[in-house]
């Protein structure tokens, strides 16, 4: 088998290579002895590449596709994606921007040791979030490459029916100069998750604070100069089903089409809403409307500035934008016509993996019409746009089992509660040091109870 068409079972991890358990010098006699490699390694070898590569490349890193070359910069590493193959054997995945303002996700496989890596392949993955192949697991544990057009459901991110895992939170604090004040989201059960705290590792004194408007429930610390550098650490026992259109509680009026900070009432949504859903009779067919405007208009984009904070102005000008700016967007023309709408933010659990890193946080939307709300996803669906419809229409009312709600909401009320004001919406802490905001580095990782497959 040819190991640079295979990445690992596990990510953020180091395994043995499926058949490797010595190097090639190793195998020839030589009594080299092989030097001990971690993720850390092999994200300093990548970035040395592109580095290298862009020097030379006169400011940009250059790549062939599809007939062309592109001249890309450099986003970010997936850190939870880089991963030891076997002996002298690496893979990084990398978000890489196009000068057009196109992103390309795109994986590497790397050779050598510590300080000495080289690249030996190159191939996009991904363009603007829509992938052009997917990984599927081999008996031996290693993984290939499938084309997208035979990939099924799970490898394309979809567990339906039901799936079980243990999600882990991790946050380490910074430096703290002054007293510190920290705000995480503990999810609760309700009737799409039962959710079981198993553990919580947290410097000082710690208690529950409850959101009265949402029924969030959420971690209040206060972290001082000696807690600079720990790690706050929880464990969940996660049950998920698959969500899709269910009966609840009917809005009250006007409830789910008042104004937030960043999804405001303003004339410019109504104005496009308008144009949109002309001519369209009843909520569920003006929402479809709705959201394949937004599928339509926006592109899938973690670049620049702007972006990931839910402003729904932002998206509609940009037209670009991550899973917050896409559902911001959708809710403030769905609300300036009249249709009830909710956010709510979690993590979408890796489907075609059964335990390693979660690629930070994903949120979605409902909105309600005839007596049920429809979950909705967006930005996945316009991730699968290019795929058989099935994918897309799949996120006009559904969620799939893989994913935990963290909380739901926007502007949430808290006492005591930040400085700053109601935040946003709470997936990664909020910290605040001497009342200004902080930031934390935030892992989420997860560990699959059941294999979720059908």
């Amino acid at each position: 088998m040819n190991w640079r068409k295979t990445i690992p079972v596990a990510v953020m991890v180091c395994i043995v290579f499926a058949g490797c358990n010595k190097s090639p010098d190793a195998e020839q006699g030589s009594s080299e002895a092989v030097p001990n490699v971690v993720t850390a390694d092999v994200q300093a070898g990548i970035e040395k590449h592109i580095e290298e590569q862009t020097r030379l490349g006169g400011g940009f890193f250059s790549v062939p596709f599809d007939g062309r070359r592109l001249r890309l910069k450099l986003v970010r590493v997936h850190v939870e994606y880089l991963a030891i193959l076997g002996p002298r054997r690496h893979f990084a995945c990398v978000d890489l921007a196009n000068t057009d303002g196109d992103v390309y996700d795109v994986d590497f496989f790397l050779a050598g040791d510590p300080g000495a890596m080289t690249v030996t392949e190159t191939m996009v993955h991904k363009v603007n979030g829509q992938p052009r192949y997917v990984w599927k697991q081999k008996d031996d544990k290693t993984w290939g490459r499938i084309p997208v057009e035979d990939a099924s459901p799970r490898l394309l991110g979809v567990i339906t029916g039901s799936d079980e895992f243990e999600f882990l939170y991790r946050a380490t604090l910074p430096e703290i100069t002054e007293a510190g004040r920290m705000w995480i989201p503990m999810p609760t059960t309700d009737r799409f998750q039962t959710v079981k705290v198993k553990s919580i590792e947290t410097p000082g004194k710690r208690q529950i604070l409850k959101d009265h408007k949402y029924g969030n429930k959420v971690l209040f610390l206060t972290p001082g100069p000696q807690d600079s550098g720990k790690t706050v650490s929880i464990r969940f026992e996660v049950r998920r089903l698959e969500k899709g259109v269910y009966e609840g509680q009917a809005p009250k009026p006007g409830q789910y089409l008042e104004p937030v900070r960043l999804v405001p009432a303003d004339e410019k949504f109504r104005s496009i809403a308008e144009k949109v859903v002309e001519g369209k009779n009843g909520d569920l067919v003006r929402a479809r409307a709705l959201y394949d405007h937004v599928i339509d208009r926006m592109r899938y984009m973690k670049y620049g500035d702007g972006w990931g904070k839910g402003d729904a102005v932002y998206a509609c000008d940009a037209r670009t934008g991550n899973c917050s700016d896409f559902h911001s967007y959708f809710i403030a023309l769905a609300r300036s016509v009249g249709i009830p709408s909710r956010f709510a933010i979690g993590a979408a659990i890796p489907s075609e993996r059964d335990t390693g890193g979660i690629d930070g946080y994903h949120c979605w939307a409902e909105f309600y019409t005839d007596g049920r709300w429809w979950p909705v996803d967006i930005s996945e669906g316009d991730k699968c746009s290019g795929l058989p419809v099935y994918y897309s229409t799949y996120y006009f009312g559904h969620n799939p089992a893989n994913r935990i709600e963290l909380s739901r909401g926007r502007d949430l009320v808290l006492e005591p509660g930040p400085a700053s004001g109601p935040i946003n919406f709470l997936a990664y802490p909020v910290l605040e040091i001497g009342g200004k905001p902080a930031k934390a580095k935030v892992e989420f990782s997860f560990n699959r109870r059941t294999s979720g497959k059908q």
